[in-house]
């Protein structure tokens, strides 16, 4: 598979709205990995949206989600996470131990 081209981030992919001026940010708020920017091009995402399950506070499945440790389980059933696995395949960054040092 070639490295390269155009994918999608978390909220484009689940259409949960909740990126910012998306239908349900008033509601729900903002989600952290739509501006976590520190995670900014993991995973070919814009800021964590190809690293979602790495940051706490995304709502999904209907309800805020917490930690890493305590919410990792369920990403590893999510549709979005093994496309992101998939797609990124020998380049797939898990945790922020995978990532390269920032110089």
């Amino acid at each position: 598979m070639k490295h390269g081209g155009r994918v999608q981030n978390c909220w484009e992919y689940m259409k949960c709205g909740r990126e910012p001026g998306g239908s349900r940010a008033d509601e729900l708020g903002v989600c952290p990995v739509t501006t976590a920017e520190k995670y900014d091009g993991v995973n070919r995402g814009k800021n964590a949206g190809r690293f979602c399950w790495f940051v706490a506070g995304t709502f999904c499945d209907g309800e805020v989600q917490g930690t890493w440790a305590r919410k990792f389980g369920s990403c590893l059933e999510c549709p979005f996470f093994r496309l992101v696995e998939r797609e990124e395949d020998r380049f797939f960054v898990l945790t922020d131990e995978d990532l390269p040092p920032s110089g």
